[in-house]
Protein backbone atom coordinates (compact mmCIF):
# COMPACT_ATOMS: atom_id res chain seq x y z
CA UNK A 1 0.00 0.00 0.00
CA UNK A 2 1.22 3.24 -1.13
CA UNK A 3 3.01 5.27 1.62
CA UNK A 4 1.41 8.94 0.94
CA UNK A 5 -0.27 10.05 3.65
CA UNK A 6 2.29 11.91 4.77
CA UNK A 7 2.93 13.77 1.57
CA UNK A 8 -0.82 14.52 0.75
CA UNK A 9 -1.28 16.39 4.08
CA UNK A 10 2.21 18.08 4.53
CA UNK A 11 2.81 19.45 1.03
CA UNK A 12 4.03 22.98 2.34
CA UNK A 13 6.10 21.12 4.70
CA UNK A 14 7.50 19.22 2.27
CA UNK A 15 8.50 22.27 -0.02
CA UNK A 16 9.90 24.11 2.70
CA UNK A 17 12.09 21.22 3.65
CA UNK A 18 14.11 21.86 0.66
CA UNK A 19 14.02 25.75 0.62
CA UNK A 20 15.45 25.78 3.90
CA UNK A 21 18.10 23.61 3.43
CA UNK A 22 18.97 25.11 -0.17
CA UNK A 23 22.81 23.71 0.49
CA UNK A 24 21.93 19.82 0.65
CA UNK A 25 19.18 20.55 -1.66
CA UNK A 26 21.46 21.84 -4.13
CA UNK A 27 24.44 19.30 -3.39
CA UNK A 28 22.11 16.11 -3.87
CA UNK A 29 20.83 17.84 -7.43
CA UNK A 30 24.79 17.95 -8.42
CA UNK A 31 25.62 14.36 -7.38
CA UNK A 32 22.16 13.39 -9.60
CA UNK A 33 23.63 15.64 -12.56
CA UNK A 34 26.92 14.19 -12.31
CA UNK A 35 26.17 10.62 -12.64
CA UNK A 36 22.77 10.77 -14.72
CA UNK A 37 23.46 9.71 -18.38
CA UNK A 38 21.76 11.59 -21.82
CA UNK A 39 18.43 10.56 -22.31
CA UNK A 40 15.58 11.29 -24.55
CA UNK A 41 12.95 9.47 -23.26
CA UNK A 42 13.16 9.66 -19.38
CA UNK A 43 10.94 9.35 -15.83
CA UNK A 44 11.58 9.67 -12.74
CA UNK A 45 9.45 7.40 -10.26
CA UNK A 46 8.18 8.60 -6.97
CA UNK A 47 8.18 12.16 -8.97
CA UNK A 48 6.92 14.13 -5.57
CA UNK A 49 6.03 17.76 -5.75
CA UNK A 50 9.01 17.55 -8.95
CA UNK A 51 11.74 19.15 -7.32
CA UNK A 52 14.32 17.26 -8.82
CA UNK A 53 12.65 16.37 -12.48
CA UNK A 54 12.00 19.98 -13.29
CA UNK A 55 15.97 21.08 -12.77
CA UNK A 56 17.21 17.83 -14.12
CA UNK A 57 14.97 18.49 -17.61
CA UNK A 58 12.92 15.24 -16.56
CA UNK A 59 9.35 15.89 -18.17
CA UNK A 60 7.64 12.72 -17.20
CA UNK A 61 6.72 11.30 -13.58
CA UNK A 62 5.25 8.87 -11.37
CA UNK A 63 3.78 9.36 -8.54
CA UNK A 64 1.06 7.72 -6.01
CA UNK A 65 -0.27 10.90 -4.08
CA UNK A 66 -2.08 12.81 -5.92
CA UNK A 67 -1.44 16.03 -3.95
CA UNK A 68 2.19 15.87 -4.84
CA UNK A 69 1.29 14.99 -8.51
CA UNK A 70 -0.36 17.98 -8.56
CA UNK A 71 2.43 20.38 -7.74
CA UNK A 72 4.29 18.24 -9.83
CA UNK A 73 1.98 19.74 -13.16
CA UNK A 74 2.28 23.29 -12.10
CA UNK A 75 6.37 22.71 -12.73
CA UNK A 76 5.72 20.84 -16.30
CA UNK A 77 5.80 17.37 -15.55
CA UNK A 78 3.52 15.03 -17.47
CA UNK A 79 2.37 12.77 -14.21
CA UNK A 80 0.65 9.35 -14.14
CA UNK A 81 -0.64 7.76 -11.29
CA UNK A 82 0.81 4.68 -10.11
CA UNK A 83 3.76 2.95 -7.82
CA UNK A 84 6.94 1.56 -8.22
CA UNK A 85 5.97 -1.94 -8.54
CA UNK A 86 3.39 -1.63 -11.43
CA UNK A 87 4.71 1.05 -13.81
CA UNK A 88 2.02 2.11 -16.65
CA UNK A 89 4.74 1.78 -19.51
CA UNK A 90 4.96 -0.74 -21.91
CA UNK A 91 8.28 -2.59 -21.76
CA UNK A 92 11.71 -1.74 -23.54
CA UNK A 93 10.03 1.69 -23.61
CA UNK A 94 12.41 4.01 -21.92
CA UNK A 95 15.98 4.73 -21.47
CA UNK A 96 16.17 6.11 -18.12
CA UNK A 97 14.13 5.87 -14.82
CA UNK A 98 15.52 7.65 -11.61
CA UNK A 99 14.18 7.07 -8.00
CA UNK A 100 15.25 10.05 -5.24
CA UNK A 101 14.59 8.91 -2.17
CA UNK A 102 11.75 6.73 -3.55
CA UNK A 103 13.37 3.24 -2.50
CA UNK A 104 12.96 3.51 1.02
CA UNK A 105 9.04 4.14 0.73
CA UNK A 106 8.40 1.10 -1.67
CA UNK A 107 6.54 -1.84 -0.27
CA UNK A 108 8.42 -4.12 -2.09
CA UNK A 109 11.92 -3.17 -3.37
CA UNK A 110 13.23 -5.87 -5.74
CA UNK A 111 9.74 -5.88 -7.52
CA UNK A 112 10.47 -2.47 -8.18
CA UNK A 113 13.53 -2.41 -9.39
CA UNK A 114 12.48 -5.00 -11.78
CA UNK A 115 9.86 -3.12 -12.85
CA UNK A 116 12.36 -0.85 -13.76
CA UNK A 117 14.61 -3.32 -15.22
CA UNK A 118 11.16 -4.28 -17.58
CA UNK A 119 9.96 -0.74 -18.86
CA UNK A 120 14.45 -0.07 -19.76
CA UNK A 121 15.44 -0.22 -23.18
CA UNK A 122 18.63 -2.55 -23.03
CA UNK A 123 21.50 -0.17 -22.61
CA UNK A 124 18.87 1.90 -20.43
CA UNK A 125 20.11 3.65 -17.02
CA UNK A 126 18.65 2.89 -13.39
CA UNK A 127 19.49 6.02 -11.09
CA UNK A 128 18.88 5.18 -7.70
CA UNK A 129 19.46 8.47 -5.58
CA UNK A 130 19.14 7.77 -1.69
CA UNK A 131 20.10 8.06 1.93
CA UNK A 132 22.20 5.14 3.08
CA UNK A 133 21.14 3.28 5.48
CA UNK A 134 25.03 2.49 7.12
CA UNK A 135 26.16 6.40 6.76
CA UNK A 136 26.25 8.57 9.85
CA UNK A 137 23.04 10.69 8.32
CA UNK A 138 21.59 7.08 7.49
CA UNK A 139 21.94 6.19 11.61
CA UNK A 140 20.54 9.61 11.90
CA UNK A 141 17.53 9.28 10.34
CA UNK A 142 16.92 5.83 11.76
CA UNK A 143 16.94 7.08 15.06
CA UNK A 144 14.54 9.51 14.65
CA UNK A 145 12.15 8.10 12.06
CA UNK A 146 9.87 7.32 14.60
CA UNK A 147 9.20 11.39 15.03
CA UNK A 148 9.56 12.42 11.73
CA UNK A 149 6.92 13.76 9.62
CA UNK A 150 7.96 11.62 6.39
CA UNK A 151 10.02 9.25 7.10
CA UNK A 152 8.18 7.23 10.28
CA UNK A 153 7.67 4.35 7.11
CA UNK A 154 10.84 4.42 5.90
CA UNK A 155 13.26 1.20 5.22
CA UNK A 156 16.70 2.74 4.85
CA UNK A 157 18.99 0.53 2.51
CA UNK A 158 22.59 0.35 2.29
CA UNK A 159 24.60 0.86 -0.72
CA UNK A 160 25.36 -2.31 -0.69
CA UNK A 161 22.22 -3.88 0.11
CA UNK A 162 20.75 -2.13 -3.06
CA UNK A 163 23.55 -3.42 -4.90
CA UNK A 164 22.52 -6.90 -4.40
CA UNK A 165 18.67 -6.38 -4.97
CA UNK A 166 19.65 -4.44 -8.89
CA UNK A 167 21.81 -7.71 -9.84
CA UNK A 168 18.92 -9.61 -8.73
CA UNK A 169 16.67 -7.73 -10.83
CA UNK A 170 18.73 -8.16 -13.96
CA UNK A 171 21.31 -5.06 -13.71
CA UNK A 172 24.81 -4.31 -14.24
CA UNK A 173 27.88 -1.79 -15.11
CA UNK A 174 27.59 -0.26 -11.78
CA UNK A 175 29.32 3.48 -11.29
CA UNK A 176 28.29 5.62 -7.91
CA UNK A 177 28.82 9.27 -6.70
CA UNK A 178 28.22 10.55 -3.13
CA UNK A 179 28.19 13.69 -1.04
CA UNK A 180 26.90 14.80 2.41
CA UNK A 181 30.08 13.33 3.68
CA UNK A 182 30.11 15.08 7.28
CA UNK A 183 27.72 14.03 10.07
CA UNK A 184 24.71 14.76 10.87
CA UNK A 185 22.53 17.32 9.18
CA UNK A 186 24.08 20.48 10.21
CA UNK A 187 27.76 19.23 9.32
CA UNK A 188 28.02 18.51 5.80
CA UNK A 189 31.08 18.76 3.71
CA UNK A 190 28.96 19.05 0.39
CA UNK A 191 31.42 18.02 -2.06
CA UNK A 192 31.13 15.19 -4.68
CA UNK A 193 32.75 11.91 -4.45
CA UNK A 194 32.87 9.05 -7.09
CA UNK A 195 32.26 5.41 -4.76
CA UNK A 196 30.50 5.36 -1.47
CA UNK A 197 30.98 4.54 2.13
CA UNK A 198 31.80 7.89 2.96
CA UNK A 199 28.90 10.06 2.23
CA UNK A 200 24.92 9.96 3.88
CA UNK A 201 23.48 10.96 0.41
CA UNK A 202 24.26 7.94 -2.69
CA UNK A 203 23.64 8.03 -6.22
CA UNK A 204 24.25 4.49 -8.15
CA UNK A 205 23.44 4.31 -11.88
CA UNK A 206 22.94 0.72 -13.04
CA UNK A 207 22.81 -0.30 -16.37
CA UNK A 208 20.45 -2.98 -18.17
CA UNK A 209 22.74 -4.96 -20.03
CA UNK A 210 22.63 -4.22 -24.08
Amino acid sequence: MPKTKPFDHNLQQYESWFEKHKDLYDAELRAIRNILPSFENGIEVGVGSGLFAAPLGIWKGVEPSEVMAEKARTRGIDVVPGTAEDLEFKTRSLDMVLMVTTICFVDDALKSLSEAYRVLKPGGSLILAFIDANSSLGQEYEKKKTSSLFYEQANFFSTDQLITLCRQAGFGDFAFVQTMLGGDTQDQDLQIKEGYGQGGFVVIRAQKPR
